[in-house]
């Protein structure tokens, strides 16, 4: 574990290492926790890749925020999931019947390190509590009045 300390990515693999190994100590399935690490990674990717790290993070946010919500599913699998794989869904990308497979790489791995820190050690909330997002180039889909929160990149934010 010495190296863990040698590079940034590397050393947030590490925690996010251990805080499986933690979870799946204490009866949690690690496959589990591996599988909504990636969900909320592919979220970040698909939603995002081409805003950054500051865009990742804030719709990571968004999705961690619904998961803390009773309005929402409980898992960020669940949320990112929800409505099914056919339109109507809460991510285009789930349901658009394209290929979910990433094939940036290294947008991809820089989702996968985003994820990761997302649920060990996450950075304050950019969002302000946003439960909801679009892009700038489509006007806001709800059907109801949603309070803006931010503007990151090429997204608007919402409660």
């Amino acid at each position: 574990m010495k190296e863990c300390g040698v590079l940034t990515a590397r050393a947030a693999i590490c925690r996010a290492i251990a805080v499986i190994v933690l979870f799946a100590a204490s009866d949690t399935n690690a496959a589990s926790i591996r599988d909504e690490q990636r969900c909320l990674a592919l979220n970040l990717y698909f939603e995002a890749r081409g805003e950054g790290r500051s865009g990742m993070i804030a719709v990571g946010w968004t999705v961690l925020n619904r998961v803390r919500s009773h309005d929402f599913p409980a898992t960020p699998c669940a949320v990112v999931r929800e409505g099914g794989e056919r339109p109507p869904c809460q991510f285009s990308w789930w349901c658009d019947g394209k290929s979910d497979r990433p094939r940036n790489q290294r947008s991809w791995n820089q989702a996968m390190l985003i994820s990761a820190q997302l649920l060990t050690n996450p950075p304050p909330d950019p969002t302000a509590g946003a439960l909801f997002f679009h892009s700038t180039q489509i006007r806001p889909p709800f059907k109801r009045l949603r309070t803006r929160t931010v503007r990151i990149g090429s997204h608007i934010f919402y409660r």
